[in-house]
């Protein structure tokens, strides 16, 4: 549907230089954008190879693990069918904590893993579990405190003040999470009533 869309705009923009006699203006468009997204690509790799590599020391040193004993109390209330020991809190929790950090080469092993322990705890392994869904949703909304890339694009565009995204993110995402892990307690609680009721 994406591309369908961009083909759409492209096909406009030709039609409208065309109908204006500017139908050079594409050519030189097509040009200058492919070489300054090159330029950006460049700026980024320098850019992300310093951020990755300050929160990896972060990581090494332990930060993950004093951010992961902060995370387990929230995580024991939203996954009660889990047992508290079971490798699969581990998991779920240090995959949340990374994500919150930013980190999300790191936190992308830890949720496949997550997954892995969660399919031995279904009772019905060819259904996905209640909280297999609850960490889908929590993974796939996760509060972000520091977001790397996005600050990384914004230097590489030339911003002022690349940070200033830092505030609204924070907000953004915890409010995000906030609605959809409500959303998925609320949803859970229907079905458990409906499934009383009939």
């Amino acid at each position: 549907m994406l591309n369908l869309i961009w083909l759409c705009l492209i096909l406009a923009g030709v039609v409208v230089a065309a109908g204006n006699g500017r139908i050079d203006i594409i050519t030189e468009t097509f040009f200058s954008a492919a070489d300054e997204g090159v330029k950006v690509c460049l700026d980024l790799i320098g850019l992300m190879t310093l951020w990755l590599g300050m929160l990896e020391v972060a990581r090494q040193a332990g930060l993950i693990r004093i951010l992961a004993r902060l995370v387990r109390p929230l995580a024991v209330r939203l996954f009660p069918e889990v047992p508290p020991e079971h490798p699969a809190l581990g998991a779920i929790i240090m995959n949340i904590s990374a994500n919150i950090l930013g980190l999300g080469n790191a936190a992308t092993p830890f949720g496949l893993k997550a997954m892995e322990e969660l399919q031995k705890l279904n009772p019905r392994p060819d259904t996905a579990s209640d909280a297999m869904c609850t960490f889908l949703a929590a993974n796939t909304s996760c509060i972000t405190l520091v977001p790397a890339t996005i600050i990384g694009v914004r230097i590489a565009a030339g911003s002022v003040n690349p940070t200033e995204i830092v505030g609204p993110t924070i907000f953004a995402t915890g409010f995000s999470m906030a609605f959809v892990l409500l959303l998925d307690s609320l949803w859970r609680n229907f079905i458990k009533t409906r499934r009383r009721v009939f």
